[in-house]
């Protein structure tokens, strides 16, 4: 495939993202640290192309400043415009350049994951005069096209059995005679794309819904402060994140976060500060005095769905910022096929879990939530099960994990604090859960045994030592035996409820720091080390040396307190023998 020239227009002033590009261009937006055209260049860079054309006007000075010093500042050609030229007058002014072959436009004000080498293969294997990269997004269908996929028309008028209506991506592949249907001067390029149709060359387009549909995850328009921080907080759950705290955030002390928060760089967050569903721009001191603010009576500084600059705050809507879907936002899925849904009903946010009709996990689910809350272990309550359509309504627990907290950066003493709040459930789940365990037999009979620990230990060698690593392991069956021995050995142990998994991810930071355990629909009778190994040794928070042998010994004093009812001398003699 021959190399192409690439044009990224960005001249323009981003009127429909004021106050946000009062302050920062719009190319210069940033999502996750980096600004918006830098995820633009990503995606180009897998292109066989010789440069990229930028056109500059609105804060040309600010956007040429970062391109020599990007790492594409070698393949960068600017364009500036004393006046705006419109997005034909743009690529008018740019001819030299892009008369050169086949040329791509991607606009600047859009992140998406098309596939753009499938987009170019398919221009040159059509012919076309120009390819227009589209899909079916309703709010911004004006392509009208022939059954052939041809261009016919723009608007939302026609109507027609035989007539197609699509949405442009703001992507598409051009040959360089298009240039010979711009006017001099300021002009748009639609009006092009329409008399080059009428002079007999084929407009033709790309369907790449799917790919990068409103329905994917892959294609965002940010022109304005609600599309941008819905495409936000959609690359912060493809990361499976929630918080995104940029490295020069230096402290979170008693700030409260909940939702989906993005601190960018250069930011403050003073005490006393709750954040919820909110995106802070570089350079923002949240906290100070003169801020527009909700408070409660202990003087607690609330910003929920909005997005906070130096000198403004902008008021967003939560059901389209996080794709609400009629009223529910898809927030997890499970084995069997099942659904959690966040639902909104009036002013409160519950969640729905929907089962298949032959989910066998349903009625354990709701046993050991009813047992787990007789015992005071901080588990979603139950508030509605309707058994014949196999679901059931239960607390939102919300979106911030205990990995999720830690992503702003707290004191060591909070952290430690909050770690011993958690081995307290812990505790409690190991010792006086365990004592009327017999109050839940769907929980008394599943036993984490031997055969589960040789399961484990396999799919290990498996997955990891033979599937990641490529290893060659020489003497299998020496290995083999002393997983035996290990498993035996763990087997052997005294078992007590344990969650499975209970990791950083499963455990919930609540307002107030009110913690509530998920995903325990694994919980079985097994060794507790388990559970304190998952937690203390997690791969997803790694805890400092000193901090986790204090943790240690704070659950063996713990299980050994009076207050843990029955055999909590055999819980810790337990662990100490499998640590």
């Amino acid at each position: 495939m021959n190399k192409i020239n690439i044009f990224v227009p960005a001249a323009g002033r981003g009127e429909r993202l004021r106050p946000i590009t009062d302050h920062i261009p719009k190319p210069l937006i940033p999502v996750l640290g980096q600004p918006a055209i830098e995820h633009i260049f990503h995606a180009l860079s897998d292109l066989s192309f010789n440069k990229i054309g930028i056109n500059l006007h609105y804060k040309k000075k600010v956007i040429e400043d970062w391109l020599v010093q990007s790492a594409w500042k070698d393949r960068i050609r600017i364009f500036r415009e004393d006046t705006l030229l419109g997005t034909g007058g743009a690529l008018k002014n740019a001819v030299s350049f892009l008369r050169e072959g086949t040329f791509l436009v991607h606009n600047s004000d859009i992140l998406s994951d098309i596939n753009l080498k499938k987009l170019l293969e398919h221009h040159y294997t059509s012919g076309n005069f120009v390819t227009l990269a589209i899909h079916n997004y309703p709010e911004f269908n004006s392509i009208v096209m022939d059954e052939k996929g041809r261009l016919t028309g723009l608007g939302r008028g026609q109507t027609g059995d035989d007539i197609q209506r699509w949405a442009f991506t703001g992507v598409a592949v051009y040959e360089p005679g298009f240039l010979g249907f711009l006017p001099e001067g300021a002009s748009g390029v639609v009006d092009a794309w329409l008399k080059a149709s009428a002079a007999g060359h084929t407009i033709g387009t790309f369907d790449v819904s799917g790919e990068g549909s409103q329905a994917s995850t892959g294609w965002r328009d940010i022109g304005t402060p609600a599309s941008y921080a819905s495409a936000v907080f959609r690359a912060l759950r493809n990361d499976g994140e929630v918080i995104y705290a940029h490295s020069s955030l230096k402290d979170c002390d008693d700030v409260n976060l909940q939702g989906h928060v993005v601190i960018e760089k250069s930011c403050q967050i003073k005490k006393g500060v709750s954040l919820r569903n909110a995106l802070v721009l570089p350079g923002t001191s949240v906290g100070a005095v003169d801020e527009v603010t909700l408070r409660n009576g202990e003087d607690r500084l609330f910003f929920n769905n909005c997005i906070i600059g130096p000198d403004f705050r902008t008021d967003l809507n939560e059901p389209e910022i996080l794709d609400y879907v009629e009223d529910k936002q898809l927030i997890g899925t499970g084995g069997s096929d099942r659904r959690y849904y966040r639902v909104r009903q009036g002013n409160c946010l519950n969640v729905l879990m929907q089962c298949r009709k032959d989910d066998p996990e349903f009625d354990r689910q709701l046993e050991y939530t009813r047992f787990f809350l007789r015992q005071g272990i901080p588990v979603p309550s139950l508030i509605q099960v309707d058994a014949d359509k196999m679901q059931a309504l239960v607390e939102d627990a919300g979106d911030i994990s205990l990995y999720s907290y830690f992503k702003c950066p707290r004191i060591k003493s909070e952290r430690e604090e909050l770690y011993q709040k958690v081995l307290d459930v812990l505790i409690q789940l190991h010792t006086r859960a365990t004592e009327h365990v017999s109050e839940c037999p769907l929980l008394q009979e599943r036993i984490f045994d031997y055969e589960h620990f040789r399961w484990e230990t396999d799919y290990f060698i498996e997955r990891f030592v033979k599937g990641i690593r490529n290893m060659v392991v020489s003497e299998e069956d020496v290995l083999k035996d002393e997983l035996h021995s290990i498993a035996v050995m763990a087997d052997a142990s005294p078992k007590k409820i344990i969650h499975r998994d209970f990791q950083s991810q499963n455990i919930m930071i609540m307002s107030g720091r009110e913690l509530r355990l998920i995903d325990y629909q694994g919980a079985r009778l097994g060794p507790p080390a388990y559970d304190v190994v998952s937690l203390l040794w997690d791969p997803y928070y790694r805890l400092e040396d000193d901090m986790r042998n204090r943790l240690l010994d704070y659950y063996i004093d713990g299980v050994k307190r009076p207050e843990a009812q029955g055999g909590r001398h055999v819980a810790a003699a337990g662990l100490m023998d499998a640590t």
